[in-house]
């Protein structure tokens, strides 16, 4: 059987030209966006060292990474799944700067599984980060980022989740939760599974109030009325979950001033990115979509093992997912002019007069097949009076 060389790999995919324009239209609109913002551009290298790449986020990545080695150093390469922590890298470890830093980025990311139903595994990922600021009007700063950015793709019917990872974090530290049953807890929450969640409390012999309080989180989602039923619920925790809490209602309470608009919703078990992420965490989701369009959060201190640790918050987003989603305004197209295949100078010479004013020339190949509209082209040069070339319309 012959093999046919046009297939791709499961979950890799491709632009065509006319794709390909809309989503370059879009990732210039959003680099001028944050540019607008104060947001500096990085480049991140697609490839690096493996414990380079996967320093500081935890487990997280780890099993997204594609692995190969370098036949040059012998030492173990990643594909990069993610740039957040490359920008963090970056923030760190060359910038060393005091002010608050703000950094945004563009690039193709690579992930040995799908993220989601259906997900790419080749995502066009797209972000920004701030840090230096621990306090919630930074995070507020990323999400109306965020927001603008989904409404400069044309994305409509958004609404946005909130949660904080020092919730769930707090409780598995009051009760002293192996590292075992923690992840498998954390799991089972992201799943709202709530007999397993009782079934791995029990084991973990977390008894009483602490043990209701596990088993509640799972119902701590929904409107306003989350924020005064977890201080009800999650009343005998330690500080700091109390501390979480009202650090989401500050959030929430900024992004209403901001955005009165945008129907907020609470998750106090959403637990993204669980392992790096260190406080708020938040996500974008529109009707039609069964996962998040954007998402991002908190994760302070990641920076620490660069050499110098810093407040972050950031967000990224799926470019192509984007453009899914939304409904890109495009700028009328440029007419194309049709040049013939001729070697007069003058013709040479006008065609690159056009060219520097920005229009769009197609010159003929010789024995081409398909004439000037074949080409979709809206003009053509034509002999004029003394030898020179001018336009003509078809």
């Amino acid at each position: 059987m012959r093999q046919q060389r046009w297939l791709l790999p499961e979950g890799i995919d491709e632009l065509l030209p006319e794709q390909a324009r809309v989503l370059e239209t879009l990732r210039r609109r959003l680099l001028d966006l944050y540019a607008g913002w104060g947001y500096e551009l990085v480049i991140t290298p697609f490839i690096e060292y493996l414990d380079a790449l996967l320093t500081g986020t935890g487990k997280d990545l780890e099993l997204q990474t594609f692995k190969l080695t370098d036949q040059l150093s012998g030492r173990q390469l990643g594909v990069r799944a993610d740039i957040t922590p490359q920008a963090a890298r970056i923030d760190a470890h060359h910038l060393h700067r005091d002010e608050p830093t703000r950094l945004c980025y563009i690039g193709s990311v690579l992930r040995t599984t799908r993220d989601g139903f259906g997900g790419s595994r080749s995502p066009l990922q797209i972000g920004a980060e701030l840090y230096g600021h621990a306090g919630p009007e930074s995070d507020v700063e990323i999400v109306c980022l965020m927001m603008a950015t989904l409404q400069a793709a044309g994305v409509r019917n958004i609404y946005l989740d909130l949660g904080h990872v020092g919730i769930f974090r707090g409780l598995a530290r009051q009760a002293g939760l192996d590292t075992d049953i923690e992840s498998k807890l954390f799991e089972a929450l992201q799943r709202k599974a709530q007999p397993e969640i009782a079934a791995l409390v029990a084991k973990a012999r977390v008894t009483g109030e602490l043990a209701d309080m596990f088993c509640a989180l799972a119902e701590l989602n929904g409107d306003d009325d989350v924020i005064a039923e977890a201080r009800k619920r999650l009343a005998g925790a330690d500080a700091g979950v109390h501390k979480a809490i009202d650090y989401v209602e500050a959030v929430a309470a900024k992004l209403r001033a901001c955005m009165p608009d945008v129907p907020l919703h609470f998750d106090l078990a959403e637990l993204r990115a669980y392992h790096y992420q260190t406080g708020v965490v938040f996500a974008a989701f529109v009707p039609g979509m069964g996962q998040e369009i954007a998402r991002g959060g908190r994760y302070d201190h990641i920076g620490e093992v660069f050499g110098r640790a810093r407040a972050a918050t950031g967000f990224s987003a799926d470019l192509k997912n984007l453009l899914a989603a939304g409904e890109v305004f495009m700028p009328q197209a440029k007419p194309r002019i049709f040049a013939p295949a001729d070697a007069d100078p003058k013709l040479a010479a006008k065609i690159d007069e056009l060219r520097a004013e920005g229009r769009v020339v197609i010159r003929e190949l010789p024995g081409q097949a398909g004439d000037a509209a074949a080409m979709d082209c809206d003009e053509r040069l034509v002999p004029g009076p003394g030898g020179n070339w001018e336009l003509a319309s078809l």
